[in-house]
């Protein structure tokens, strides 16, 4: 494995590996020393084209921890706000010496032209391209569950339905590939107004509200999207946020109706009282802090698998 770009790539072995590499991960921030000193002598560059406070810490704190040396790099006010290409941006970062770049950008299909255009010879990871795909979110979201239903297996068995903005979320993508991989039911729950055009193929179910989600499905975890206004230029996804709540949200008596063991999960951030209610964000069945601190184990995984080399490989 080279890059991190999609899981719409990986392999159920692959997926597994970053996965049980995580557990181990995890199991040394438990340590009183939490460093370890597998990455030391690399570079690791995070390349951020959009804004992203959580994705990028977890990604600094991942590579720091494996004692990389750490690049932040931010599209705002740099020479890419002046007209810099991703192709110059890249040499410049290969002539810097980066083994690994982590990038973020608003467009989709951006991770890969930088994996592949011939101007790196490091790893590329993707922390979000477009609406197209964020592999080490849905990889932090398995693990998630995996902690909490299936310590050590794959998902064969279990439900997870996915819910609300899901035409503009690169996470939702994300996670139906690699859900499916690794044996679980996806469903996705959205408006008709917010389901990608050309989801037929997509290897999940897809319903329009949320208590037809309750009453036909045995859900194991249930996963709130953040509504992306930003992205909905031209309106008219739905009548009125109080509308959208009312038929999408998970509220206190939506959140009784799931199976004592169901987690709740969002990447975040959230809209409370939108797509989530404080009390179902703050129950205890609620798992949304819990993925945040999973992200640094993870994403620590993926850097060692990318670039520990023969080592990793074995």
């Amino acid at each position: 494995m080279r890059h991190l770009l999609t899981t719409k790539d990986l392999s159920k072995s692959d997926a597994l590996r970053i996965l049980d590499t995580a557990t181990q991960m995890a199991a040394t921030q438990e340590r009183e020393v939490r460093k370890l000193p597998t990455l030391r002598g690399k570079t690791v560059v995070n390349l951020f084209f959009e804004d992203s406070t959580r994705t990028r810490i977890s990604f600094e704190a991942a590579a720091k921890r494996l004692s990389a040396d750490v690049i932040n790099f931010s599209a705002k006010g740099s020479s890419v706000s002046k007209g810099e290409s991703l192709k110059d941006t890249a040499l410049t970062l290969q002539a810097m010496g980066a083994d690994a770049v982590v990038v973020r950008h608003w467009a989709s299909g951006a991770a890969y032209q930088l994996a592949h255009g011939g101007w790196l010879h490091g790893s590329v990871l993707n922390a979000g391209d477009g609406t197209h795909q964020h592999p080490t979110q849905s990889l932090l979201d398995a693990f998630t569950i995996r902690k909490h239903l299936a310590p050590g297996g794959d998902l064969s068995g279990f439900t997870v339905a996915i819910v609300g903005d899901v035409l503009h979320s690169r996470v939702a993508r994300s996670n139906v590939y690699l859900l499916t991989t690794l044996g679980a039911k996806v469903v996705l729950v959205a408006p008709p107004t917010l389901v990608p055009v050309g989801i037929e193929p997509w290897p999940c179910d897809v319903v329009h509200t949320l208590d037809q989600a309750l009453d036909t499905y045995e859900i194991d975890a249930l996963m709130m999207l953040r509504v992306q206004r930003e992205r909905m230029t031209g309106g008219g996804f739905f009548p009125s946020p109080n509308e959208y709540s009312r038929i999408f949200g998970l509220d206190g008596d939506r959140l009784r109706r799931l199976p004592d063991h169901a987690l709740v999960m969002h990447p975040g951030p959230m809209n409370r009282g939108l797509e989530i209610s404080a009390e179902a964000a703050d129950s205890p069945r609620s798992v949304i802090v819990e993925q945040v601190a999973n992200g640094v184990a993870v994403r620590m995984a993926a850097l060692y698998l990318l670039l520990a080399g023969e080592e990793a490989a074995q």
